[in-house]
Parts: structure tokens; sequence; C-alpha cells
């Protein structure tokens, strides 16, 4: 009796967990490609986060993404991105997937309201990543968030954002 009761508890939660909204994460890499463990490069490279300064959009519903961005977080930084920032990211630093050069052919609200509502960024033609700017006035690379630049910096991920673009 008790198994099934606790067997009815845990499925509530998963639906519960199912039915929030996944938040949009923005993931940008910190560290070089200089010393990193075998594990940490193969999950950056899932991640597509190959070059330093990369930064992509995960799902933070999706679990493998999320299991990968735990196998990496002392190498990233990642936060909950803003509406306002996602479209100036898009409008910046995107590109389409036929050239550097093409200019996106969907407006940046239109891409954004797709990316918030669960769709990629492929579906719009454009690359899974952007390539960003090293952060002006510097950042402390090598210590994590409250005093450096790695690890999870929940909604303060939009000024880092703002000064890499």
């Amino acid at each position: 009796m008790t198994k099934q009761i606790l067997s009815m508890e845990t499925k509530e939660k998963i639906t519960e967990k199912k039915s929030e909204s996944g938040k949009l994460l923005a993931v940008v890499r910190i560290h070089g490609m200089v010393q990193v463990k075998y594990d940490v490069d193969e999950a950056l490279n899932r991640l597509r986060l190959r070059r330093k300064y990369a930064c992509v959009l995960v799902d933070s519903t999706d679990r493998t993404r999320m299991g990968m961005l735990k196998k990496a977080r002392f190498f990233v930084a990642y936060g909950e991105i803003d509406e306002n920032v996602l479209i100036q990211l898009i409008k910046t630093r995107g590109k389409s997937l036929s050239g550097n050069r093409k200019k996106i052919s969907v407006s940046a609200e239109e891409v954004a309201a797709g990316l918030l509502q669960g769709k990629k960024l492929s579906d719009f033609g454009l690359k899974p990543f952007f390539r960003l700017h090293p952060p002006r006035k510097g950042i402390n690379s090598k210590l994590q968030y409250p005093k450096g630049a790695l690890g999870n910096h929940k909604k303060n991920i939009n000024t880092l954002l703002e000064r890499m673009m």
C-alpha cells in the first residue's frame, strides 16, 4: 500500500516538473582549451562550446544537456536569459546556416518567441551557437560566480551577455 502511495506521489512530482515551462539558459564557455579533462572536453563539444566565448541556448528541461552542463560547470558561465537580451543576441550575433556573411531572413522577435516555445535555432535557419566578444571591462575567469565569471549566474548572466555583444 505504501509503495503505491509513494509511486503516485513521484508520478505527481514528475508531471509537475513536465508541466512547468522550460526556462531557456544561456551557456557561455569561459575557460580555454588547455588542460581540460577528456570527459569535460567531450561534454563541451557536445554542447557545441568548442571555442572560448562561444554561447549556446539550452532548455532547462532537457535532462541530457543539463547533465553535460553539470559536468562542465567549472568551465562555463550560465543562467536564465531574458527575452530582451535574447532578441538583442539574435540580432547582433545570429548567423545563418548557409554562411557567415548571410543575414538572417526571419525577424529576431519571431525567433525569440519560437525559442521560448521550445523550437530550435536550426528550425529558423540559424547556427546553433553564437560567437561572442570577450567581455568589456574584463572578467575574473578563474573564480566561481560571486567573485568570478564561472558557474551559475542565474539572472545576472544577462549583464555578462550584454558586455560580450
